[in-house]
């Protein structure tokens, strides 16, 4: 009896596919640090008005005696052209980037996923008219779909998510489709049809289920680039309009003072780098956590 407890003592745990996924998680650097950066700008946007030295310069303050200040312990990243300090800028510039992400992923990815279920289930006409519409919705060039609709409504945060969100869907629907395809001669899915289950069952209780991973690591990858197109926008003037502070918007009207004052321009450009990075790396991470393909 003593050996026989040993012996079991001695076995080797057997960890869970969470438990396998997370140790994955966990000895990957990258997507340790991804998260790091994601927590970070997360925590930058919500207590903005706290951490700001200059809360103040989120709005029209003008204070000429101190513009074009160089990157000093009173102004970690400079001033601007108008005097404001370009950190309390940035920090609450993430404000309007995330807003900009829940916006956008808030709207896009339902739609995109529930058209990919119901094209992936039901196929004949239903899948037919559905890929089609994405498959054009897919073939206009993004950057200069949005432009033209921002270009006919006035620049401003719902009218730049609007232009991003009437093409971000289709991603989703494409991935969601493809899921759902290859599960549908599954076993589970028969016995649920035999078992006498309804569509809305089978779509959402069985099949999408089996989707959330591959949306999990979509969202996180697709958030880096929301803030990055949004930068863009923001940049050729299509945007945010001053003066709230906007990561593109500060962007552009710094790169008229380069040279000389480089901080204007480069702190708001280094601030969208490390706000894509860390959701790259964080998505990175997640998709070989759960292993799955996006």
């Amino acid at each position: 009896m003593r050996g026989t407890s040993e012996t079991i003592s001695n076995a080797p745990r057997v960890l869970t596919s969470r438990q396998m996924a997370m140790y994955r998680f966990t000895r990957n650097p990258a997507a340790l640090f991804g998260a790091i950066i994601v927590i970070c700008v997360i925590i930058a946007a919500i207590f903005a008005p706290l951490l700001a030295p200059s809360p103040e310069s989120a709005g029209s303050m003008v204070d000429f005696r101190n513009r074009h200040q160089p990157p000093s312990w009173d102004h970690l990243m400079g001033t601007d052209n108008v005097g404001r300090d370009v950190f309390s800028r940035v920090l609450f510039g993430y404000r309007v980037s995330l807003g900009l992400v829940v916006g956008v992923l808030g709207v896009a990815v339902p739609f995109g996923v529930v058209l990919g279920l119901v094209a992936g289930y039901f196929g004949g006409w239903t899948e037919t008219i559905i890929m089609r519409f994405t498959d054009v919705m897919l073939a206009l060039p993004p950057l200069a779909m949005a432009l033209a609709i921002t270009a006919v409504l006035s620049p401003n945060l719902v009218n730049a998510m609007i232009a991003i969100t009437l093409l971000w869907w289709t991603w989703h629907t494409r991935l969601i489709y493809r899921i759902v395809k290859g599960q549908m001669n599954e076993d589970y899915v028969e016995a649920a049809k035999l078992a006498g289950a309804s569509h809305m069952h089978i779509l959402f209780r069985e099949l999408l289920p089996n989707c959330i991973s591959a949306i999990a690591v979509k969202v996180s990858l697709d958030a880096g680039f929301v803030i990055l197109f949004g930068a863009s926008l923001s940049f050729l003037g299509l945007g945010i309009r001053p003066p709230t502070p906007d990561l593109g918007t500060m962007v552009a009207t710094g790169s008229e003072y380069m040279p000389e004052m480089w901080w204007q321009a480069v702190m708001p450009g280094l601030a969208i780098l490390f706000a894509t990075l860390g959701f790259n790396l964080l998505g990175d991470g997640l998709r070989d956590m759960m292993d799955v393909e996006v």
